[in-house]
């Protein structure tokens, strides 16, 4: 097989891009990529020694920009669709950018140059948002444009890690791939759990809540169960699988855990009152890159605030290239010509 160009489109800290490259090695090369983050551009810049410069905002790049590509890995924005959010689908604006859009912008890029294959990634919640139609639209465009278009719900925790993560993944081969033979990967591994992603100790006293703050967290979460609510805190054992982690604080503190290993007894300048004499602590960094199935080689030079947001964003690597592996199979098989497209044989 030749050697294959990729484009990585709503980058993020290069999760996908990362996961395919492990599935095909030397055989891709990333051409491009955009991300309109100046913190997520550092940390993927710290990941990937690239001779190009990192395009930021996606409406603002004309499909000329863009080199030939044969793969398009397209993570658009999630939180459109997510079923945290307020799920405004297509008529989401956030601070000017209409994220329910960005679909589009990859669309229009993708019809100039007719890659092989177009992968994405989104929340579950995309195939039921709007009863359906919104998912509907998607496919309909991949396949207005010429693509035969595959998709599942996959979950993280089946794939290695210890994470309880539900995320939907297209595949779209342009017709004259023959992709008769592709299948979604199914679980390689459900037997990981917490302690297997937890880093040695001592862990430094930050990550160890303050007595205050547990209490503060105590009290929000009695007054939403005396509601009924299932909000607030918590506290993961380490033989548990952990929730989903997200970009929003609660990320942290509906994956709290007990850890009473001896810990750095630096204290964080930031804490208010003295850590709880119980042992409870948010995951660190490092902890929440190994749930999302990151390489401990992985650098992570950023604050914590910016780390697990870019974290929380990101995808579940593994679950990427178990996925990669087979469109990669699909493409050694014979994977169709250049630019343009003949009739499916999906």
């Amino acid at each position: 097989m030749d050697r294959l160009k990729s484009i990585d489109l709503f980058a993020g800290i290069g999760g996908i891009r990362l996961g395919f490259e492990q599935a095909f090695g030397d055989s891709i090369e990333t051409v491009f990529a955009s991300e309109w983050d100046a913190h997520a551009r550092e940390t993927y810049r710290s990941n990937f020694k690239d001779r190009f410069e990192i395009a930021g905002d996606i409406t603002k790049i004309q499909e000329s920009d863009v080199p030939p590509f044969d793969i398009c890995l397209a993570g658009f924005p999630c939180q459109a669709f997510s079923l945290a959010g307020q799920r405004k689908g297509f008529a989401d604006d956030f601070k000017g950018m209409a994220r329910g859009t960005l679909f589009f912008d990859a669309a229009r890029i993708c019809a100039e140059h007719r890659p092989k294959v177009i992968f994405c990634e989104n929340v579950k919640g995309l195939a039921i948002h709007d009863r359906g139609r919104t998912f509907e639209i998607i496919k309909g465009t991949l396949r207005e444009m010429g693509y035969e278009v595959r998709s599942a719900v996959l979950n993280s925790k089946d794939f290695g890690v210890p994470q309880n993560r539900e995320r939907i993944y297209i595949v779209a081969f342009r017709g004259d791939v023959d992709c008769s033979g592709f299948e979604f990967p199914g679980p390689t591994d459900g037997s990981k759990r917490i302690r297997d992603i937890l880093e040695d100790a001592p862990i430094p006293s930050r990550y160890y809540l303050s007595e205050r703050y547990l209490e503060t967290l105590r009290r929000h979460r009695s007054r939403h169960e005396e509601k009924g609510h299932g909000f607030g805190y918590v506290i993961r054992g380490w033989d548990d699988v952990a929730g989903a982690i997200v970009c929003g604080g609660m990320g942290r503190e509906r994956n709290l855990i007990i850890d009473d290993r001896p810990r750095d007894a630096a204290r964080a300048a930031f804490m208010r009152g003295e850590a709880n004499g119980e042992g409870v602590r948010k995951l660190t960094p490092r902890e929440w890159a190994r749930l999302q199935g990151y390489p401990d080689g992985f650098e992570l030079r950023l604050a914590d605030t910016h780390t697990y947001r870019q974290l929380g964003n990101s995808v579940t690597v593994p679950v990427i290239r178990a996925i990669a592996e087979r469109v990669r199979a699909v493409l050694e098989a014979g994977g169709g010509g250049g630019a343009g497209g003949g009739n499916s044989r999906c």
